[in-house]
């Protein structure tokens, strides 16, 4: 088969002949028919992740297509079934994967980090029966490889993490792959949506997928802006970016007993003596301060549901199908200005 591989962290990304990979015990084989390029791939590549990447390495995470083999031990997934996977794949056997958690999975597996990726033809998947959703005929592969770590994470982070309801005002700060994705989904929820960043071109998006209020943090100070129209403040806040400036101004713009959900990835340590979070904000109106990282599989058919009904055209964001012939061009580009807006889908 063929597949994009690297030697060493940031040495030119190449195309080449790689053995098609055989099911183990309960995993499974699948054709990939379409795999999201995103940013996490290019930080793979430049060894942001290196205790977990072993070379020669083939990245992406971000996928669908059809079951290609069946392992043995596996009961659920069978030859031929269309299928997407999360970015984030459970033991399927531990504590935490039992309650549903399978995201934050102790030992999980993840595609294009601790294995061989889906920038090839064929990518193998362990607990298959577990980690494997089956992908509604109404959802394209490429639809389904665009929600990877950006829209699904999103979606789970506002529905289910923010426990959004109807009538909640919702100030989601970044609008990038992830902000987007929330505004989306806040707006689909009944929510009112404000969307905080920098980039005009950001903004028109976030207008175009459900916010009803946009705001441009270069040019006035977002939480003064939110509490012009919100003087009590927001129900919801989301730091889709992940900065001490963005997750600082996010819950400064809450109202009491509001909930803040933290996407975003954040430095491990504080910046000087700052606290990433203003905590004496926290304790003084009684703030609920929530992370979210991915979405489980049990957790997918709702996502998938929503977007065979209508409720919710990811579709909107698709910007570029690409070849895997040019897939190590366009991964070393994500390091550089002028990156394409909207996701780029790989078919292989």
């Amino acid at each position: 088969m063929r597949a994009v591989r690297f030697d060493a962290f940031g040495q030119p990304p190449y195309l080449a002949e790689a053995p098609v990979p055989e099911p183990g015990h309960g995993s499974v084989v699948i054709k990939v028919g379409a795999t999201g390029l995103c940013r996490s791939d290019w930080h793979g590549w430049q060894g942001h992740d290196p205790d977990i990447v072993t070379m020669p390495h083939t990245p992406g995470h971000e996928f669908a297509g059809t079951v290609h083999a069946v392992g043995e031990g596996v009961e659920r997934v069978r030859v031929g079934q269309r299928v997407v996977v999360p970015f984030v794949c459970g033991c399927g056997d531990c504590g935490v994967c039992r309650t549903g958690s399978a995201h934050v999975c102790p030992h999980q597996w993840q595609p294009g980090f601790s294995g061989p990726g889906s920038f090839a033809e064929y990518v193998a998947v362990p607990a298959a029966d577990f980690n494997v959703v089956e992908l509604p005929a109404e959802v394209s592969f490429d639809v389904a490889a665009g929600l990877g770590c950006r829209f699904a994470t999103a979606y789970r982070g506002i529905v289910d993490v923010g426990a959004l309801r109807p009538g909640d005002t919702v100030a989601v700060f970044g609008c990038g792959g992830v902000g987007l994705a929330a505004v989306m989904v806040a707006g689909s929820r009944g929510a009112h949506v404000i969307a905080v960043d920098v980039s005009p071109g950001a903004l028109e998006l976030a207008r175009e997928v459900g916010a009803a209020v946009t705001i441009n943090s270069a040019e006035v100070d977002p939480v003064k802006a939110i509490r012009a129209d919100f003087p009590d403040g927001v129900n919801v806040s989301v730091d889709a970016l992940g900065s001490v400036t963005t997750a600082g101004a996010a819950v400064r713009s809450l109202r009491v007993h509001g909930r803040h959900v933290q996407i975003g990835l954040l430095p491990p340590v504080s910046i000087g003596d700052r606290a990433t979070v203003p905590m004496h904000v926290v304790i003084a109106r009684e703030l609920h301060v929530l992370g979210s990282h991915g979405m489980p599989a049990v957790d997918y058919p709702d996502l998938l549901s929503d977007i065979a009904t209508g409720r919710l055209d990811p579709g909107r964001f698709l910007a570029r199908t690409i070849t895997l012939e040019e897939t190590p061009a366009a991964l070393a580009a994500m390091g550089g200005p002028g990156a394409p807006a909207g996701i780029t889908v790989i078919r292989p």
